[in-house]
């Protein structure tokens, strides 16, 4: 999508739909009172016959109208009082969403309020709003793909906006680099392909070490490894290193994603129904892929560490079995229960090998985890669990600003004893009761003290549907804008 930031007065190209946001309760204020006299009174006719008020999310389509663009449609923006940078973002993707597919190729999108940041947050909520994934379809009708290509915001501060649109655009790849991950087949992007796409991405600063098999075993990750066992394809583990500090030598932040590419349960085999979907359970991996996307790509000022543990769990007469005993990186001993419970056994060894190499100021961890979570908390908040309040605070802020929302869980120090084991020095899974919290509580084990944050993001990381219109139905690359936002706003400088 390209992305243009032009004056009022600009000429309109062919073939343009006009989209203005307007605020609910006074759809005919401003651009769109001075757009509804130039075509003779057809928006006023066209509110007045129908339902519309302006509420959030609202559109109103007027077609045959007379002026110079092609096409014109009334967004509603909702309350003008609420209409905050994430108001701007959907409005503008409900804008391009009305008319992507109309067989116009350019979009103009006029917003009820000025300025550079108020442009941006438009252009960003339409370059979110048009991704798609179709590498796979080929025979798809003509008349359901994406015709515009353009994008102009209407600005009186055109080149402030393009000044300050960069990091903005930045985030916007990063996000869909993350949801192209997710999104691929599993026979696609199994754990080599993803270490190879992510060591690609050395060209655009980062450092990229991928660790196979032969030295994950070297360092004694028997917990990682065991839930690879199973499968013909090797384990890898991704570090990603980002050195954007003025001093390169300042302690780091450190980001850990779960990589299950392909999730069969392994021998604690999942039903069928629903299986598919189950090449997301990487998503964690997916967002911190995109995380350090976006910090190079923005040329962040912060260290950043950024691990991946690459696993694909299959049954096989070589998988890890139930009542088996795992020794970790950290030394300690794990009876296997359930190997349906496998993305804390990458994550253990992930996360320990994170804090000893690297001794983050913080870690946060990133996976699709549990199926408790979305009975928990349902498909709109991800789980956040967290041994430091300071940490923790600094997350939720920035997930209510970049409206990717989290819900803080409790790790009670009781229900630690659920993931004790008779034979060795824990357990993979603690029972349905609280299935969250002890998963969480088992990751906490091998934090070693640091300060640690777990995202249970198995409710958010796909939307199916999806009820955002910068989201598009599939894989959503939750966790990248939060994290990105909780970087620039409390560990840079």
């Amino acid at each position: 999508m390209e992305i243009e930031f032009v004056a009022a007065k600009a000429a309109l190209a062919e073939k343009t739909a006009l989209a203005v946001i307007v605020f609910e309760g006074d759809v005919l204020a401003g651009a769109a009172g001075e757009l509804d006299t130039q075509a003779g009174g057809a928006l006023s006719r066209a509110v007045a016959g129908g339902r519309f008020t302006g509420a959030k999310g609202q559109v109103l389509d007027v077609q045959g109208a007379s002026g110079a663009a092609a096409r014109i449609v009334l967004v509603g923006a909702g309350k003008a009082d609420a209409f905050d940078d994430l108001a701007v973002e959907h409005a503008a993707a409900s804008a391009y969403g009305a008319v992507k597919a109309s067989g116009l190729t350019v979009l103009r999108v006029v917003l009820p309020k000025d300025g550079a940041d108020t442009a941006v947050r438009a252009a960003l909520g339409v370059r979110l709003a048009a991704y798609r994934f179709d590498r796979y379809r080929t025979k798809e009708p003509a008349d359901k793909k994406p015709t515009v290509i353009k994008t102009q915001i209407v600005t009186s501060e055109a080149d402030a906006a393009l000044a300050a649109f960069p990091p903005y655009a930045a985030l916007a790849d990063a996000v869909a680099f993350s949801r192209d991950l997710v999104s691929e087949p599993p026979n696609v992007l199994y754990p080599e392909e993803f270490a190879r796409r992510v060591k690609a991405l050395e060209s655009l600063g980062l450092e990229v070490e991928i660790l196979g098999e032969a030295e994950m075993a070297k360092l004694g990750m028997g917990s990682l490894l065991g839930v690879g066992q199973g499968s013909i394809r090797e384990s890898q583990l991704a570090v990603i290193k980002w050195y954007g500090a003025k001093d390169k030598k300042a302690q780091p932040v450190a980001f850990v994603g779960k990589g299950v590419c392909f999730d069969t349960g392994g021998i604690s085999l999942k039903p069928a129904d629903g299986m598919e979907d189950m090449k997301w359970d990487m998503g964690g991996a997916g967002a911190v892929a995109g995380l350090m996307h976006v910090l190079a790509g923005r040329k962040a000022k912060v260290n950043a560490i950024g691990i991946l543990g690459l696993v694909e769990n299959m049954p096989d007469g070589n998988a890890q079995r139930p009542g088996d005993v795992v020794t970790s990186m950290s030394g300690q001993t794990i009876e296997i229960i359930n190997t349906d419970a496998e993305g804390r056994l990458v994550l253990a060894d992930a996360v320990w090998y994170c804090q000893q190499r690297f001794k983050p100021k913080f870690m946060v961890d990133l996976a699709t985890l549990t199926g408790a979570i979305i009975i928990a908390l349902g498909n709109d908040y991800a789980g956040l669990f967290s041994n430091n309040d300071e940490l923790s605070a600094n997350l939720l802020a920035a997930s209510g600003a970049e409206g990717e929302p989290l819900w803080r869980l409790p790790l009670p120090p009781q229900y630690d004893k659920n993931i004790d084991s008779m034979i060795a020095d824990m357990k993979n899974t603690g029972g349905r009761p609280g299935g969250s919290i002890t998963a969480a509580l088992f990751i906490q084990r091998f934090a070693n003290g640091l300060p640690w944050a777990h995202l249970d993001i198995a409710s958010t990381a796909w939307k199916k549907p999806s009820s955002v219109p910068t989201i598009p139905e599939g894989a959503t690359g939750f966790g990248v804008r939060l994290l990105n936002r909780m970087v620039a706003d409390k560990y840079e400088g």
